[in-house]
């Protein structure tokens, strides 16, 4: 199972977790009163449940020629789109980041 923070303007929003290659869960802080992370994750609700990579985190990720060299260099699958977002995630566009939580043993 793979974790990693989410954050918008730098402030922690809440956690994405893959707990298989088909079941994503992204789940807002319980302190967490700012702007959603996406307009299709309002924190109105707290849990997000997805069984397929979801499209927002999707639309993150590089294409092309970028993403390319960032499977060749980091020796990953082209479908790990988790491990994607993961490599990329201190260099997005717009608001959001995303840093890995490999140490989290939950």
């Amino acid at each position: 199972m793979k974790k990693a923070l989410i954050k918008i303007h730098n402030s922690p929003a809440g956690v994405f977790t893959e707990i298989t290659s088909k079941h994503y869960i992204f789940e807002y802080n319980e302190d967490y009163v700012a702007e959603p992370i996406s307009l299709t994750m309002p924190v109105t609700k707290s849990k997000y449940e997805f069984h397929s990579f979801p499209s927002f985190f999707d639309g993150l990720l590089p294409e092309g020629i970028q993403l390319e060299a960032i499977l060749k260099r980091y020796k990953i699958d082209k479908h790990d789109y988790f491990e994607q977002l993961l490599i990329t995630g201190s260099d997005l566009v717009g608001a959001v980041t995303v840093q890995s939580m490999e140490n989290d043993s939950e």
